[in-house]
């Protein structure tokens, strides 16, 4: 799933995605490079971001996911409204990426079972002015997995198939970075609950700050990390990684396909 930020304030690109056109473009260039999925954006969710109102949201996205519908490319929308997601789904989208997984907005699980679209709902405890307040857990994986399977629950209630849910842990989001470790250690715990997953930890800050940096690398030099938990992704099986930078992480999947084509990797000679 490639990345197309059509935001001003995007904490990885910083809005070079901004104009309509630049957007279209980038999803294009992303679906060349062998992305399955382009996930169009038009609200940042970074921490300490500010939302845009409802019809920015909707300025932001429509010509873009359009555009790109036109052209016969899986287009997913990354929103929280349920507005936001019918005009999507109307222009074209199959996906719609809930990062509150319908906490958000209530509407959005009505809209979602009535359209037959696939629904990622993912791990969230508040909007980006308050969730790193909340990133308080005794046993994050248990707890993230608990609050997850609430909103699938929800999800279902609301007469969303099972088969159309996506789980998303939401590595950063109310998490710090060893909860992200955590997660990213234990992702087979989330796999084996029987609904496709999807991860995306894409250039985020725990990956700047590898090594014990005192500052954390800029974003576009997190591709090489970001490649590597994808790898670790397919390991666990894995539906989707959500990435900015399709070729290194494509470049790690393809090895790791290489490899499993010759059965399980085993231990080197001690």
């Amino acid at each position: 799933m490639g990345i197309v930020n059509v935001t001003p304030d995007s904490f990885s690109d910083g809005g070079r995605w901004f104009d309509h056109e630049a957007a279209v473009e980038h999803g294009r260039e992303l679906a060349v490079a062998g992305a399955d999925i382009v996930d169009v954006g038009g609200e940042s969710t970074r921490p300490g971001a500010r939302r845009p109102s409802e019809q920015e949201e909707l300025d932001r996205i429509l010509p873009v996911v359009a555009a790109l519908a036109r052209t016969r490319l899986r287009v997913s929308i990354d929103t929280m409204r349920a507005s936001v997601a019918a005009a999507a789904l109307d222009a074209g989208a199959d996906i719609v990426n809930d990062v509150s997984g319908g906490l958000a907005d209530p509407g959005m699980l009505p809209l979602v079972a009535s359209t037959g679209a696939t629904y990622v709902t993912m791990h969230w405890r508040g909007h980006g002015d308050s969730m790193q307040q909340r990133a308080v857990y005794d046993d994050v994986v248990a707890e993230v997995r608990g609050e997850l399977l609430a909103r699938v629950e929800a999800a279902e209630a609301a007469g969303v198939g099972a088969d159309r849910i996506v789980i998303d842990p939401g590595l950063g989001f109310a998490k710090t970075a060893e909860h992200n470790w955590q997660l990213m250690a234990r992702m087979r715990e989330f796999t084996e609950l029987g609904y496709r997953v999807l991860v995306g930890a894409s250039r985020k800050t725990f990956l700047g700050r590898l090594g014990g940096a005192e500052a954390p690398v800029p974003p576009a030099r997190r591709d090489a990390a970001t490649a590597a938990t994808s790898l670790l992704c397919a390991q666990a099986g894995v539906w989707a990684v959500r990435v900015h930078d399709v070729p290194s992480t494509l470049a790690a999947l393809q090895v790791h396909e290489a490899v499993s084509a010759w059965g399980e990797v085993s231990g080197g000679a001690s």
